[in-house]
């Protein structure tokens, strides 16, 4: 290839550009190195094989490559692998009027007999040297087309050369695969696509300016024939802001955490007529460019104003907001795909990203958490202090008086939490544990931090004996002793959380009731509580049941018995 590349060849009578300005020869592809460098040997050593598959994304050169490659295969006068793109062969095969090459649509032409009537022609002989036939979309043959073209690539006549072109390789039959030469394409970069601008706009003597043409390259992504055609319509238009959605004010709007603002932004940009997944699409190609300008500056492809600008609204948002607005966006794109209504999908996005509350996400509760942090470092103004109110038991009622009675406003103090719960005095895990320290705790402490279930089961064990760290517990019968599977889990995290200590414990059946263990003394309650309760329900009274369903009716219907 020479050092420096040549403007591509204009044709006359057309007036598109990426068709206008279409390379061809070898030497005018850009950004496929690779592939010239395969081509380009294989033509200049005669090494060039019966069958090549051509892959990789829309508009980076595949259809024009094999158009190349038929060039200098037949050319008058190649040179050095390369065709002349002068003489008349290569005059009519730009022109589409050679009968050395067949091009055949199989996305239109996808069936059997189309495959059989290439076929078929594809023993005649030519005025070239090579008969070349093109498929472009070839993945989109059915299966018995495949299969009629399996075998002629696998006994092709001598002249023949077969190009198959398409973006979806992983979707052509594996025996296909199997019997080309695979090349695979790659997007074009940034800097390529704008020196392919620049000199496709002095060829043509285009009016634009350097910002018109960086644009077109955002635009196309990577591909020659979107930027060419994005820069077809910017010429046109003549302005930035008719061909691409202006989203600051969404930018301000996640920034300012303004619900009200986001969604106003988003009501003006499709009543403009902007599809919603296409805004979805626009503006996570927005976040990314945010997000790299971040953490990898030189990948970035934006460039001048909207590298400044891209900047600075990454500096408000944070890399970690920046990274979940685009993980946000890429599942509101997905679920729109099947929505009825794709910019309801698009609000709730942009509501969750502005409210993390309404998020279950894990990216969602450490941005809340982040920002409980935040708020807990600032100052508290401090409250008068609220007379507490003493507690009593749930299901009593308060003593009637005379006077007015004024209600003291609830505060976080006045309600019980589980920090307030009774725990037991610090012991040493060094300390040895007796049979009635352990029985007091188990029954106090351990069962009321175990769930509901497992607490419903407990109620009916026992604490028997205790030899070192083995507890022994009774159960009153063998159903409720299987079910000791179910709250193994529960009960052991509420066991070390007691005792700090890893304690067995070993499950047995007997339905005889527990030696009396002696209790610890309780603290003496004031008179004030103890007065208007029945002395005989101050007893708490044991019911004994001989089964896990006898013990759950008992739970749910105090008092009742079984018929």
């Amino acid at each position: 290839m020479a050092e420096t590349t040549p403007v591509p060849t204009s044709i006359d009578g057309v007036t598109a550009l990426y068709r206008r300005f279409r390379p061809g020869r070898f030497a005018e592809l850009r950004g496929q190195d690779h592939v010239v460098r395969a081509l380009q040997g294989a033509v200049k050593n005669d090494r060039v094989v019966h069958a090549y598959l051509f892959s990789g994304p829309r508009g980076t050169g595949k259809t024009t490559t094999a158009r190349i490659l038929a060039k200098a295969l037949n050319c008058e006068h190649p040179r050095d692998g390369d065709a002349c793109d002068e003489c008349g062969s290569c005059v009519a095969i730009t022109k589409g009027s050679s009968l050395d090459v067949v091009e055949l649509d199989a996305a239109s032409n996808n069936g059997v007999d189309d495959i059989r009537e290439i076929i078929a022609g594809a023993w005649h002989g030519t005025p070239g040297s090579w008969k070349v036939y093109i498929f472009d979309e070839v993945h989109q043959l059915s299966k018995a087309a495949s299969a009629a073209l399996l075998k002629t690539l696998e006994e092709p006549p001598q002249h023949v050369v077969f190009v198959l072109a398409t973006t979806e390789p992983h979707k052509v039959m594996p025996t296909i695969r199997s019997r080309t030469q695979h090349l695979e394409f790659r997007l074009i970069g940034g800097e390529t696509l704008s020196s392919l601008l620049h000199d496709v706009k002095g060829a043509a003597g285009l009016a634009a300016d350097d910002e018109l043409i960086d644009a077109a390259v955002r635009l196309g992504r990577g591909s020659a024939r979107d930027a060419l055609s994005a820069l077809d319509q910017l010429i046109a238009t003549g302005a930035l802001s008719e061909t691409q959605p202006e989203f600051d004010g969404l930018f301000h709007s996640l920034v300012n955490l303004d619900a009200v603002g986001a969604l106003r932004s988003l009501a003006v940009l499709t009543k403009e007529g902007w599809d919603p997944e296409q805004l979805a699409e626009s503006f996570a190609a927005e976040v990314r460019q945010v997000f790299l300008l971040q953490v990898a500056p030189e990948v970035a492809d934006a460039v001048d104003s909207d590298r400044e600008r891209l900047s600075a609204w990454g500096a408000q948002l944070g890399l970690p907001r920046t990274v979940r607005i685009l993980e946000t966006f890429g599942l509101a794109m997905r679920e729109m795909k099947s929505a009825p209504e794709k910019v309801v999908t698009l609000e709730v996005a942009l509501v969750r990203l502005i409210r993390p509350e309404l998020d279950s996400s894990v990216q969602s509760l450490d941005e809340r958490l982040t920002k409980l942090e935040r708020e807990g470092a600032r100052p508290v103004a401090s409250t008068p202090p609220v007379p507490a109110t003493p507690l009593r038991p749930i299901g009593t009622t308060a003593p009637r008086e005379t006077s007015e009675v004024t209600a003291a406003p609830v505060t976080s103090e006045s309600v019980a939490t589980p920090s307030d719960l009774p725990t037991a005095p610090s012991v040493s895990s060094d300390a040895p544990l007796s049979l009635e320290d352990v029985t007091e705790r188990f029954e106090n402490h351990v069962v009321p931090r175990t769930p509901r279930s497992a607490q419903l089961l407990l109620k009916n064990a026992h604490v028997r004996s205790l030899e070192g760290h083995r507890l022994t517990v009774s159960l009153p019968n063998e159903e409720m002793r299987q079910n000791t599977d179910h709250i193994a889990p529960g009960l052991k995290s509420a066991m070390d959380h007691e005792f700090k200590v890893p304690i067995q414990i070993e499950w047995v059946i007997d339905a005889s009731p527990p030696r009396p263990v002696a209790a610890r003394p309780r603290a003496p309650q004031p008179e004030s509580e103890l007065s208007g309760v029945d002395d005989d329900a101050s007893e708490e009274s044991t019911v004994v049941v001989d089964s896990m369903a006898g013990h759950l009716i008992s739970e749910m219907f105090p008092g009742a018995e079984e018929i």
